[in-house]
């Protein structure tokens, strides 16, 4: 069994800062890509970044300079500090192992 429990989420101003975190446990003995999505009402999900193991990351364009993601391969976690927030960033945000293993989904809100 696998469990990835994410934290950090909350209502935060335009501008404002958020970290979230995502923790695995379980059964997880090497985790080659780790990765945030997030979804928005009435949309799809999307992938906002990656990082492989030997610490490659990728964007989407809407968040590039905006958003920086992390990861502790000692304690199977991963990071998203995200700056300079926009409304647009509002959503439901997910970390997700290895193309396989979801969290829970965790509430992001940008608003004033």
């Amino acid at each position: 069994q696998v469990q990835l429990v994410e934290s950090g989420g909350g209502l935060v101003q335009p501008g404002g800062s958020l970290r979230l975190s995502c923790a695995g446990f379980g059964s997880i003995f090497s985790i080659y890509i780790v990765s945030w999505y997030r979804q928005a009402p009435g949309d799809q999900r999307e992938l906002v970044a990656s990082i492989s193991r030997g610490g490659t990351t990728n964007y989407v364009d809407s968040v590039k300079g905006r958003f920086t993601i992390t990861r502790d391969n000692a304690w199977n976690t991963v990071y998203l500090q995200m700056n300079s927030l926009k409304p647009e960033d509002t959503a439901v945000y997910y970390c997700n192992f290895n193309n396989t293993y979801w969290g829970q989904g965790i509430q992001v809100t940008v608003s004033s």
